[in-house]
């Protein structure tokens, strides 16, 4: 007895509600195993893989690549628990739902497609229908049913469908990296046309952005027109504007409408306030390089200097817990939270991301910079979970990246405080009553004034401050 069940787009959590369709991995009449990614998606949160909690023969997909799909809203439906054998002599039945079937399922173009002999009963499903997530099972490796009449012999082949419009997704190619194979698809490129200049002919980034360049401008297109690397935004509308000229609107959709969304209720619900000083970072720096020739002398990583601020976050929220908080604005309450879920900003091809360092407080700056490197290659490589995002209680931003010297940060909400560093650059400074040269960083601090005054915030910035211009101090709390 075969019956077909209908998976959902399951709740995402963090108040998603929909997904956006970035690439199906399986195909009407592709077999699948139990917890086999099915589908890519792209949340306001990340690009995730959905897997499929039941084993057998697809026999419908729901929603093209682009389009938006609301969660509980079905992806796919697959038959389940019949046999091939007995898919010849089985007619036709259905349950309440007018879903059930015996030995065979009709597909979505009308073909009649036997189930699987080695399909696990719908009893058997897995239940794990979490985004990203699924048992570890190993994926079944996908084949073609061979389609039977209802006398079990075999029929003939149907026409064979039309290619896809990308041929890139076909076939096996040297590529690793899905941000690679998101530029890619963006640009309509066939990525086994791509000369890869990697080891052993590996695909890189540069390689398909070249083959992205030469495309557009064979098609003569302007620089302003050409799509951005890496960027899931919708296509921009261009229409008529004044005294003749044109205007381009870009839907504020998926990661970005998210963004807005999320940026416009920080200045709307949090009456937030700036401070800042200047600092003489050169102890800091020369602190650091002695931290690092002892690391090379003994193999160890080295220390990287995002990885000294946040470890002189955590010890100043340690002195000042009442930023580490978050406001329950309709309860009207403030909840301070015991744990330091230091959130870091970091600029990638989807656009500034702010992945959370889980449990901050409990680690070392080693520690510290262990995971802000792997967090950092993750968001690089567009690999970040949905969870590797959320729930942070207090962010880090390390503007000076850019070169720009100050800030005045948007809180990320519902989040309490934030930290921003600007660029370290020689100044002009007073140094034990002489002038002379030394490297010079502002340090702004943007909190919500409904957590605490004036006064807190101050001292939080003066401590930051005075661990950035004496290391020494940091020993007190080690």
């Amino acid at each position: 007895m075969a019956s077909v069940r209908e998976f959902t787009l399951p709740d995402l959590g963090e108040g998603l509600t929909e997904a956006t369709v970035v690439r199906w991995m399986v195909a009407v009449g592709d077999v699948v195993a139990v917890d086999q990614p099915v589908v890519e998606v792209e949340t306001a949160k990340a690009l995730v893989d959905v897997p499929c909690p039941y084993g057998g023969v697809v026999t419908a997909r729901y929603g093209e690549e682009g389009a938006e799909i609301p969660v509980g809203a079905p992806l796919l439906t697959v038959a389940v628990g019949a046999s091939q054998e007995d898919a010849g002599s089985a007619a036709p039945s259905h349950d309440e739902a007018g879903s059930a079937v015996e030995g065979a399922v009709d597909g979505a173009d009308g073909t009649r497609v036997a189930a699987p002999a080695n399909s696990r009963p719908a009893a058997e499903s897995s239940g794990n229908v979490l985004v990203g997530y699924g048992t570890g099972a190993p994926a079944g490796r996908r084949r073609r049913s061979r389609p039977v009449d209802g006398f079990g012999a075999p029929v003939p082949p149907a026409p064979a469908p039309p290619p896809p419009p990308r041929a890139a997704e076909q076939g096996p190619v040297a590529v690793i990296s899905p941000l690679v194979r998101r530029i890619a698809r963006e640009h309509d490129l066939d990525l086994r046309a791509v000369d890869g200049s990697g080891p052993d002919g590996l695909i890189l980034r540069a390689d398909v952005e070249r083959a992205a360049r030469s495309l557009t401008e064979k098609a003569g297109l302007a620089p302003e027109d050409r799509p951005a690397s890496g960027s899931t935004a919708a296509p921009p509308v261009t229409g008529a504007g004044t005294e003749g000229g044109t205007e381009v609107r870009i839907p504020l959709t998926g990661f970005r409408g998210t963004v807005a969304d999320k940026l416009s209720r920080s200045r709307r619900e949090i009456p937030d306030a700036t401070c800042w000083v200047d600092a003489d970072a050169t102890e800091l720096l020369a602190a650091r390089r002695a931290m690092n020739a002892h690391a090379e002398a003994n193999g160890a990583a080295r220390i990287s200097l995002l990885a000294l601020l946040a470890r002189i976050c955590t010890a100043a929220l340690a002195r000042f817990p009442e930023l580490n908080a978050t406001v329950d604005t309709e309860a009207r309450e403030v909840v301070r939270h015991s744990g330091v879920h230091l959130g870091f900003a970091a600029q990638t091809p989807r656009g500034l991301v702010v992945p959370v360092v889980r449990d901050a407080h409990t680690l070392d700056t080693a520690g510290l910079g262990e995971e802000l490197a792997r967090l950092t290659e993750s968001a690089r490589t567009g690999d970040l979970k949905p969870s590797d995002m959320t729930g942070g209680t207090f962010t880090l931003n390390n503007y000076g990246v850019f070169g720009v010297d100050g800030s005045t940060p948007i809180i990320n909400h519902p989040e309490a405080a934030m930290l921003g560093v600007g660029r370290i650059a020689e100044k002009p400074w007073v140094h034990e009553g002489q002038l002379s040269v030394r490297r010079v960083v502002q340090l702004s601090f943007t909190f919500d004034h409904r957590v605490c005054d004036g006064g807190t915030a101050g001292g939080f910035l003066r401590h930051v401050a005075d661990c950035v211009e004496q290391p020494a101090v940091l020993l007190r709390t080690l």
